[in-house]
């Protein structure tokens, strides 16, 4: 299932994130909570994350791909985002109901709605 760039945003730093709205997913990975900032692994998860797409591939059948950059200014953001995943060794992905109007970290890994985790790169 293609997950449209629109519903997903790139936070790269030294522990990467990749949010994501509307993802067929959702319902497969865990629940967050992580009240102290510290994620836990999401369990036979992995990530592959390319300036054009990144996927988010699961057990068995389980997975998406999310569109990467379409435009010269998505592409070096992108890079940058890889790039960290890169150095990271993976990265945060968190399935969201809807991408936030600005980045709340508390509430994200706290309200119980944001299902997902740590993911390991296997690029």
């Amino acid at each position: 299932m293609l997950i449209l760039r629109e519903n997903a945003l790139f936070v790269p730093g030294p522990t990467p994130v990749l949010l994501m709205s509307g993802a067929p997913v959702h319902d497969l990975l865990p629940v967050v909570h992580a009240p102290d900032g510290n994620v836990p692994a999401c369990e036979d998860w992995h990530i592959v994350a390319k300036l054009t797409f990144c996927v988010v591939d699961g057990p068995g059948e389980s997975g998406c791909v999310i569109a990467g950059a379409t435009t010269a200014e998505e592409a070096q953001e992108t890079a940058a985002w890889c790039d960290a995943v890169e150095q990271a060794h993976g990265a945060v992905v968190l399935s969201v109901p809807e991408l936030p109007q600005s980045l709340d970290w508390e509430q994200l890994l706290t309200d119980g709605r944001s299902r997902g985790g740590f993911m390991p790169n296997l690029a």
